[in-house]
């Protein structure tokens, strides 16, 4: 790769500017380089998105071919997210442990291989048990998106260049819902079952991205952090050196009065808070629950567990949710597909409001949304009034899925994030495991309206749960949170 590329190969050492080289990521000029690593890390979540919502597609594909029941269509839902609980904490784990790159490589390598795998089961059991294991490859894909880019990316465009990121990782999920749409329809393609070929697709992008992965550096943050302070340099020079700055011209910020630096814009000594590094092959999970970080891990955990309702809930429910109404396969694939065009439009969307609106707020305001348009989804009888209403929840869906995908990359500290993030991420995979068997049941039982009427209550007390306990952290350096 050129001199502009992403990679991991590293300038030699100097001598100077060895003090701070985290501090020096965020005085870094935006340009080309920081834009390539957005591209091929949010390319990668489209893989773990397109997963996710890819459950409902199979569940409703082939409920009439292989005669499937409740909790046999539950299980093909659960059985990812199943997966996705197990490897988010383990593989968010060792990555605070070994590093993000390896885990980059590890996760989506598990995903390809046993996505491929599932392309050839034969019934319900064996398709659910593979797509567990699918899913612990993707657990802590998304982890790994928020905090790798998080700490790569200068403060003042943390917000937005990560909403760019899920902007492309979101145009999965339309695309899973039409390609099951048309595959579906023409049940076979080249004599194999039309379904089959969704998982084949999923297996080889990700073997691709895969690749593309492999030039990626380490985090210098993670590196300063575990006190290899020499190799975060060497990587930080190598990015000035490709971005076309010489350590010397990346001047610490200054004060409006142009005398002294602006307290958050002095970095704090690495790693943070003035904390020892960590020693090799050790995680402080404790440091979860001790302040400041207790009060943020107990919301966090709560946050996790009930947005999981309303976000995920939607997503992977929509197919089965439109044939409960009375809609075939084709057209509630079809209605499905149009309701998630929302999701890539929602995620652009909040590129322009993420850095201008406190991320609590955005969260807050946004959960609202998806909670008043879930109703009327749920409520609507027209197809019209089904797809609008579907659209407009998943629009509100993404601008608070980056919002709060950003916000806990900053709640906690670079020793610990992966894992603390990872911890939390894996009850949301929980959720969506029980989800699908309680909602199913209470589709059959009480009809669409009440499940989001539930599913609407619990987003207002998410709502109270950040609001009351989540700190502000817009257009703060992550050491100064």
């Amino acid at each position: 790769m050129t001199d502009q590329g992403v990679t991991g190969a590293v300038a030699p050492l100097g001598t100077n500017d060895m003090s701070d080289p985290v501090g020096r990521l965020d005085r870094l000029p935006v340009g080309a380089w920081h834009r390539r690593l957005t591209a091929i890390v949010g390319v990668g979540a489209f893989f773990d998105l397109y997963e996710v919502f890819l459950g409902g597609v199979l569940a409703a594909a082939l409920a009439e071919s292989w005669a499937l029941s409740g909790t046999e269509k539950s299980w093909l839902i659960a059985s990812g997210f199943l997966g996705m609980f197990v490897g988010a904490n383990v593989l968010s784990v060792l990555a605070d442990r070994f590093g993000r790159r390896k885990m980059f490589l590890v996760n989506l390598g598990l995903y390809s291989l046993f996505s491929l795998a599932c392309a050839f089961a034969q019934d319900a059991t064996q398709l659910s048990v593979l797509r567990f294991l699918a899913g612990l490859g993707l657990g802590a894909e998304l982890v790994l998106v928020d905090t790798y880019l998080a700490e790569f990316l200068p403060r003042k465009v943390r917000g937005r260049y990560i909403a760019w990121a899920y902007t492309v990782g979101f145009v999965a999920v339309p695309v899973a819902a039409l390609l099951g749409a048309r595959l579906v329809a023409k049940h076979e393609l080249l004599g194999i079952d039309g379904w089959r070929w969704l998982l084949v697709a999923g297996a080889l992008g990700a073997a691709f991205i895969q690749v593309l992965r492999t030039r990626l550096p380490e985090s210098p943050r993670w590196l300063a952090a575990r006190g290899r302070r020499a190799e975060a340099d060497a990587v930080v020079r190598d990015i000035e050196k490709r971005v076309g700055v010489a350590p010397e011209a990346v001047p610490a910020p200054r004060s409006e009065a142009g005398a002294a630096p602006h307290p958050e814009a002095v970095p704090a000594p690495r790693p943070e808070a003035g904390a020892a590094p960590v020693p090799a092959g050790k995680v402080p999970l404790g440091r979860m629950f001790k302040a400041p970080y207790a009060r943020r891990t107990v919301m966090w955990w709560i946050f996790q567990v009930l947005q999981t309702v309303g976000y995920y809930g939607f997503g992977s429910l929509a197919p089965i949710v439109l044939q409960a109404k009375g809609h075939t396969v084709t057209e509630s694939l079809s209605y499905a597909a149009l309701s998630y065009l929302g999701y890539p439009v929602g995620s652009a969307l909040s590129v322009p409001l993420i850095d201008r609106i406190e991320r609590r707020t955005l969260i807050i305001l946004s959960a609202l949304g998806i909670a008043a348009f879930g109703l009327v989804f749920g409520f609507a009888d027209a197809s019209w009034l089904i797809v609008g209403a579907g659209f407009l929840l998943t629009v509100c869906s993404n601008v608070f899925s980056n919002a709060f995908h950003v916000y806990q990359t900053e709640i906690f500290p670079t020793d610990l994030r992966s894992s603390a993030i990872g911890i939390a991420y894996s009850l949301s995979r929980l959720t969506s495991v029980v989800l699908p068997f309680v909602a199913i049941d209470v589709l059959e039982g009480l009809g669409p309206d009440a499940v989001f009427v539930g599913s609407g209550a619990l987003m207002l007390v998410l709502c109270l749960n950040v609001r009351l306990l989540g700190p502000r952290t817009t257009g703060r350096s992550l050491e100064s949170i």
